[in-house]
């Protein structure tokens, strides 16, 4: 059968079938199983470090992180204005995975909370310089009726190096220790590097053009109906929160008659179902993707989401009634970020295309943060049930918007 990708302005488009899975591919796929294994690693590990190893409190940590993960949405969004020039974008995602790697990594041998703050800013700024020159270089590689295979291959390399790099840090610190553990987290990290290297290899070197001025330009992405899908992904993400506050959920809900330290297992096991879910539906997402278009695989991973939360919103007390909400909430999160990545792929300019995926992660990085705040906040002022039905509502207003994005013109 035939593949089918969407074009601007219009609905499904017959095309014939295309090779996919090629060797560029394969190398950014590799990157991203390989680097998120590798910054798991110290980021499973660093509050052990902070607190334990250097004794600061735990309101350090919190500080670390937050001030980290604001700069590496920042960095996105710059990042994505530097990635518009194809030969600039090369070089970007070489270096912030390299920058990411070996700073993360340089963190084992922090003596005090602020070199360790220092050094995790500095890694989290290159990861999220690297992000929109990433996906713009998948984009480059790939056939563009095959966007939604390969940014699924992407997603569940990503995922499942999520569930890898966890693995990894207590097998490692069983047999090394805290600071070796976290040190040795450079290696998949520069392979990682690497791969994006034999991605590029096998790419067909960008036609030579006059440089543009570098700026974030948002005005021009919003044109067209990349504008009425990136309202439709805002909505999303604004309910979009944290996957930590679904493990918190189901740790109340399973305290019933339960010792914390039990329920608190039982949780992270559904998390990793959550995980598995995510990492087996990217790739049938993006096929989907192909042939009947981004946006509606989109608005239908939006659809499993508001499933996900109302079943959150209910709330099972029993690992057997949670799981269908945690794999509800994975399966739509693949969906998701697979649709996101091939629908901005495919109606941006091809000019613009660094900006465009610098937009959509400054979107997802806001979005993440306000939902997750919102959603903590209603949760202890109010009600669980009351945080993860509005969540609910926001994933239906999105879904409507998307819906009518998705129409052909």
């Amino acid at each position: 059968m035939g593949a089918a990708a969407e074009g601007p302005g219009q609905g499904p488009i017959a095309r014939a079938p295309e090779t996919w899975l090629t060797p560029g591919v394969t190398g950014i796929g590799g990157a991203s199983l390989l680097a998120d294994a590798g910054h798991e690693i110290p980021t499973a590990l660093l509050p052990s470090l902070l607190t334990s190893t250097l004794g600061a409190p735990a309101s350090v940590l919190g500080l670390i992180e937050g001030v980290s993960d604001g700069l590496a949405g920042l960095a996105r969004l710059g990042g994505g204005a530097l990635a518009d020039d194809p030969q600039r974008r090369r070089a970007i995602a070489v270096g912030g995975y390299t920058t990411t790697a070996v700073l993360s990594a340089a963190t084992a041998g922090a003596t005090a909370a602020w070199q360790v703050a220092i050094l995790r800013a500095g890694a989290w700024t290159a990861r999220g310089l690297r992000v929109p020159a990433r996906n713009a270089l998948l984009a480059d590689i790939a056939p563009p009726s095959t966007y939604g295979r390969a940014y699924g291959l992407e997603r569940a390399m990503d995922n499942l190096g999520a569930v890898i790099g966890p693995l990894l840090a207590i097998v490692l610190v069983g047999a090394v220790g805290v600071r070796w553990a976290i040190g040795l987290s450079i290696i998949p990290g520069l392979l990682a590097a690497l791969s994006i290297v034999y991605a590029i290899r096998h790419t067909v070197q960008p036609r030579v053009r006059v440089r543009e001025p570098i700026r974030v330009r948002i005005r021009p992405v919003l044109r067209g109906r990349l504008g009425g899908v990136m309202a439709g992904i805002s909505i999303f993400e604004l309910g979009n929160c944290a996957a930590t506050l679904l493990i918190l959920r189901a740790t109340d809900l399973l305290g019933a008659g339960r010792d914390a330290e039990t329920a608190a297992q039982l949780a992270i096991g559904l998390y990793v179902a959550y995980n598995i879910a995510a990492t087996l539906a990217s790739i049938p997402a993006g096929r989907h993707g192909d042939r009947r278009g981004a946006t509606r695989t989109l608005a239908m991973g939006v659809a499993f989401f508001a499933v996900a939360y109302a079943l959150f919103a209910v709330g099972a007390s029993t690992v057997l009634g949670l799981a269908p909400a945690f794999v509800a909430a994975g399966v739509a999160i693949g969906m998701v970020e697979t649709a996101e990545h091939a629908a901005v792929a495919t109606l941006a300019p091809e000019t613009l295309r660094g900006s465009s995926f610098g937009l959509l992660s400054a979107v997802q990085s806001g979005g993440n943060l306000a939902a997750s705040a919102i959603t903590g906040i209603l949760y202890g002022l109010v009600s669980p049930a009351w945080a993860f039905g509005a969540l609910a509502a926001t994933m239906v207003v999105s879904f409507a918007v998307l819906v009518a994005t998705g129409r052909p013109d």
